[in-house]
Order: C-alpha cells, then structure tokens, then sequence
C-alpha cells in the first residue's frame, strides 16, 4: 500500500501526506511536497522550497510559507541544514527553531540529518532525486529526517540517525517506524560500475553473509546490469537493507513507489531536467496540538 496519499486543495500547495502515520498518531506531521501550488516561475515553477537554486528568494519564503499554513506547523517552527551529501546527524532543540528558513546562512551547517524529540519543532530537507528517510519511535516520541543521495547511502546515513536517536533518546530500533519516500527509482536510476562498486562494499556490510551465488541472487533487487558497464540501481532497496541492519523490524519500513524520474508532473527531478529545477522538501514534526 502507498504510503504517501497526496492531497490538494483550491489555492493551497499540492502535498503528500504520510497518511498511514499521522492516522494513528494525530500529533505527527510528516510528508513530501510537489511542484504545484507556489509562486515560483520558470524552471521553477511553482513550489520550489530551495533557496541554494536560483530562484527568487521571497518566492521561495512565501513557499515556505505556504506549506507551513497547510500542515499547521508555523514556518518559525521549521529546522532545515545546509545539506552536503554527507552523514553528519544534528541533535535538534527549541533553541533550533527558524534556522535555514529564511536564509542559509542560519542553517544547520553541512548537515543532512537531524532528530529530535521536542514538540513544535518540524525537521526539514531538501530533495530532487535523492532519498528522503522518515523515523519515528512512538515510545520516546521522537522522530529524525534523513537525506540520502548515493553519497549519503553508501555512508549509511541511515544507521547513523538510528544510532543518534538511541543515543540521544534511547530509542530501541526494534520500536521504530520508517519510512522511505518519493525519490528517483531503479526504473530511471542509471549508473556506473564505478559506484556500483561502492554500493556492493556497503552492501557486504549490511547483508548477511552467504555463498556466492546466494549474494549474487540477492544483489538482483538492488540493481540490475543492462551491459556489464550500465546498471540500473535501487537506491530505497539499499537503504532498507541498511535500515535493518540498524535493527529497525522489516515490517515496519515502507517504501513509496513513486518516482521522481518518471513524475516529473508532480515532482522537481535533477536528473531529468539536467540540473535546472527547483527542490521539494520533506518534513516531519510533533505538534502539541491536536
């Protein structure tokens, strides 16, 4: 089942909703933006979250801003981090609120990861074809907001939002939610044998040691050969893997199907539209209202 319902109303930003967590735990916020329903022009037209494109700065707060008032999390709530591909998590509190949403310079520096357990403060990342990984844990109520490009995946930034939040918080991985959202999928994800060779070194320490022809086998769901030099690559499949490892339950991860790549009418994609295009943000925060 998709976990991700989007919702649009008259005037208001098209948004994807993690509808299956927020059914259960109303004070959780958590979703995905689109394209649709901002003020930018152009090739960004017209919600691009991102401030670092070249967008109009007050097109891009107004955004913001926009989204905010629709999830009913106030835009001087929002935490987001100067992102670098990198696995670096931030241990976000109140004294965090309103970083990065007015400017970068304020942003949480080279970060591209951040959890927390304060309420009223929402977590947010920017992405146009990387992988965003949500986490809750319902016992300690906290929650953590990973970006993972291949970068970030082969560096296992995954694992080490797990490992924050049981340091910080105590979390037992085994109570934890994750979930993996709207990115760019095996079907347009094309890469080299170079990083593939990068991933196969991640995934010999994530997956359980077999034979060599089962870890052949087991390889085909993470990416497929087109000619030996091209490959086709699965970057939620991978980050699953390393999710489980970290000792979050199988069960308790789900996967969007959708595809940057392939929707480029609902979502900004860096690849297909050769590097000029704006940025969706995820989000996830606790409110303390219902």
């Amino acid at each position: 089942m998709e976990p991700f319902e989007y919702v649009t109303e008259p005037g208001e930003p098209g948004l994807f909703f993690l509808q299956s967590w927020m059914e259960r735990y109303p004070r959780l916020k958590a979703g995905f933006t689109s394209r649709h329903g901002g003020v930018s022009q152009g090739d960004f037209a017209s919600l691009n979250m991102g401030l670092h494109v070249l967008d109009h700065p007050q097109d891009v707060i107004e955004n913001r801003e926009r989204v905010a008032t629709a999830i009913k999390l106030p835009l001087k709530e929002w935490v987001y981090g100067e992102q670098v591909h990198g696995s670096r998590v931030a241990v976000v509190t109140g004294l965090d609120r309103g970083k990065g949403t007015l400017d970068r310079l304020t942003a949480l520096q080279e970060t591209d990861a951040f959890v927390t357990n304060e309420q009223d403060i929402c977590l947010a990342a920017l992405f146009a074809d990387c992988v965003p990984l949500f986490f809750f844990d319902p016992v300690t109520q906290s929650v953590a907001l990973a970006h993972a490009g291949w970068k970030g995946t082969v560096a296992q930034i995954a694992r080490y939002t797990v490992e924050a939040m049981v340091r910080e918080y105590h979390v037992v991985p085994r109570n934890l939610l994750a979930a993996i959202g709207p990115s760019i999928g095996k079907c347009c994800y094309e890469v080299d044998e170079a990083l593939i060779s990068r991933i196969d070194q991640t995934l010999d320490e994530v997956l359980p040691h077999k034979d060599e022809a089962s870890i052949k086998k087991s390889r085909d769901c993470f990416y497929t050969s087109k000619d030996g030099k091209k490959f086709n690559l699965d970057l939620h499949q991978v980050n699953r893997q390393i999710m489980i490892k970290a000792g979050i339950m199988p069960s308790s991860i789900e996967i969007t199907e959708k595809c940057t790549g392939c929707g480029t009418d609902f979502f900004y994609s860096h690849r297909k539209e050769h590097g000029i295009t704006g940025r969706m943000a995820a989000w996830i925060g606790l409110s303390s209202d219902l």
